[in-house]
């Protein structure tokens, strides 16, 4: 049975960078044990996974089985319910992985099939299946994004030598598993001070991959106008305290978004723009932002994972840059704290993958 799940999970992650907004799904039908049609939801207003999954048939479905990922739709949207596409052709069980939180289809879709009389199972590789659409659950539920915390250090904690310099301290393996990174989260973000040392794209050099949304968190508008992250694309946002409407409007000839928030000690309100990116449609963002910006995520309650690429180097300096900064915390059980750890190798990197468990709030 889980077998069968898994290729469903595979299947799905083959989404993303094109799903978004919607969820990563995929779907495949079984008969006697082998698999005689498979899809994923391989674009946002395109044929969802189960629809595709019908299409590659090269036999009648009927009396097959189904394996998918997220609970069926039961509504009509940019494409019809999925949950009659599949009464329609005749499959006698369904196996879904998890629920669709979406008020929309919550529980109706695993209704409509057994008010067919198809059988239903439920919670097949659950956490696995809410892993990989964990942005979208969180947005559909709360209306914020899902901020994933990203950085590549030396085995003793330093992001960069104490010149500055930082590239490349993670392996070549590691830095393509980071566009795929890029082209699966809408968002990208990163603070005045790596824009200013590294002069960044932030973009996603994966062939035929999707370019994020790239955020940038700038109080007093020191980004300068020629600023490789402003290509006239209309995806560079930055948000800021700052009244220079001179500078804003010179941005915004650049083709930025400017979002003004209220400032916070002289900073970004980071909680106010989180629900402005939510509001937009943004419901995932990969921070590469540097110590300063990691804290304050932190600090503010944002952050929900943390990946972190550790290279068998050592660096050492006591001013070289550390993931981390900011005040940082005064006592231990303030800490923040990290739960579901899970470690990997990429190449000659140690990957650190964790989701945020405790963590400072207003």
């Amino acid at each position: 049975m889980s077998e069968f799940m898994c290729r469903a999970l595979e299947l799905a992650l083959k989404g993303a960078g094109g799903a978004d907004p919607n969820p990563l799904v995929g779907a495949v039908i079984v008969r006697d044990n082998i698999i005689i049609g498979e899809g994923f939801h391989e674009r946002f207003g395109g044929p969802h996974a189960e629809i595709n999954a019908f299409s590659s048939l090269k036999e009648s479905a009927a009396g097959a089985e189904m394996y998918v990922t997220l609970e069926p739709c039961s509504h009509f949207g940019k494409t019809p319910p999925c949950a009659n596409a599949i009464v329609k052709n005749k499959i006698k069980k369904v196996y879904i992985g998890m629920l669709d939180p979406n008020p929309k289809v919550a529980g109706r879709g695993a209704e409509i099939l057994k008010n067919a009389g198809i059988e239903v199972e439920t919670g097949i590789l659950e956490e696995e299946c809410r892993s990989i659409n964990a942005p979208f659950l969180k947005h559909i539920t709360t209306g914020l994004p899902y901020v994933v915390l990203k950085w590549a250090m030396s085995l003793d904690g330093k992001i960069a030598c104490h010149t500055g310099e930082s590239k490349w301290i993670s392996c070549e393996e590691s830095r393509a598993e980071v566009q795929a990174l890029r082209n699966r989260y809408m968002g990208i973000m990163a603070g005045i001070n790596t824009v200013l040392a590294d002069d960044p794209r932030l973009t996603c050099r994966i062939e035929g991959g999707r370019d994020p949304y790239r955020i940038i968190c700038d109080s007093s508008l020191k980004i300068p106008e020629d600023a490789r992250v402003l290509n006239n694309d209309g995806k560079c946002i930055i948000a800021t305290v700052s009244e220079n409407g001179e500078k804003i409007k010179a941005l915004e000839s650049r083709g930025a978004k400017i979002i003004k928030t209220p400032s916070k000690n002289g900073r970004v309100d980071l909680n106010y723009l989180m629900k402005e990116l939510g509001a937009s449609g943004i419901n995932g963002i990969l921070c590469e932002g540097g110590g300063t910006l990691d804290f304050a995520l932190l600090e503010s309650g944002i952050a929900d994972r943390v990946i972190a690429y550790t290279a068998p180097i050592l660096i050492g300096g006591q001013n070289a840059k550390t993931p981390v900064e900011g005040s940082g915390f005064a006592h231990i059980p303030d800490c923040v704290s990290l739960k579901n750890i899970k470690t990997r190798l990429c190449g000659s990197d140690i990957v650190t993958e964790a989701e945020v468990a405790k963590c400072l709030r207003e």
